[in-house]
């Protein structure tokens, strides 16, 4: 797949400064025992975890 110039400048970025610029679309996240873990909304799949107990950043929380 290629990126366009117009579609890299509105992807979400790390701004290297402890936040984030714009949102995660289409994704959430959910806390469990182990830490927390990331899941598609589309797929309701599970994608990714995080051990270290702080959540991801810019990504929608569930209750």
């Amino acid at each position: 797949m290629r990126w366009t110039r117009k579609e890299v400048m509105n992807m979400a970025k790390n701004t290297g400064h402890g936040s984030r610029r714009g949102a995660v679309r289409s994704r959430s996240q959910v806390a469990t025992p182990r830490g927390w873990v990331k899941r598609d909304s589309e797929s309701g799949r599970f994608m990714d975890g995080k051990a270290d107990g702080a959540p991801f950043k810019g990504v929608r929380r569930e209750r």
